[in-house]
């Protein structure tokens, strides 16, 4: 399923619609270069989350905690994780098999702990559109969520 965006605060918009319909213990793999908008579209999650909380990227900690909202929420970045080994020291598994959302930015570098149902969204500039023109794709791994996809469309 693809979207796009023309401004950032559509980025946002969009985030927010797929973060109000998220369920307990929803994982999320956010892909796309760097500048691409990936924090931007968390940040919209979490406003559809409910969460107040002011939400920043946590690319020196990996994981930035949520607990604010209708659901926590978990928001890893693994850019800078060297070996899957070093993610699993801070209790990965303990995070994502909980009842909280979480979202890994850069889950293509620990694919291999990213378990098989998920949401894999890919975030694209594509500048001959426009400066802030993102094509957003969004794929749904396993069954359990059937539920979103009719719902996002709307």
């Amino acid at each position: 399923m693809e979207f796009f965006s023309n401004e950032m605060k559509d980025t946002i918009s969009l985030g927010k619609k797929l973060g109000g319909i998220l369920k307990s213990g929803d994982i999320i793999c956010l892909l796309g270069d760097l500048g691409t908008g990936k924090t931007h579209f968390v940040k919209g999650i979490a406003e559809g989350l409910d969460i107040v909380d002011n939400i920043t990227s946590p690319t020196f900690s990996i994981v930035n905690e949520y607990h604010s909202g209708r659901l926590n929420l978990y928001h890893f970045d693994v850019y800078r994780v060297n070996d899957p080994d070093e993610i699993e020291a801070i209790g990965f598994d303990e995070y994502i098999f909980s009842d909280a959302v979480s979202i890994i930015e850069w889950s293509n570098y620990i694919e291999e702990l990213i378990p098989e149902e998920h949401i894999e969204i890919n975030i694209e500039k594509d500048i001959s559109q426009g400066i802030n023109f993102r094509k957003i794709s969004i794929n749904y791994c396993g069954d359990r969520y059937d539920y979103i996809k009719e719902l996002i469309k709307k």
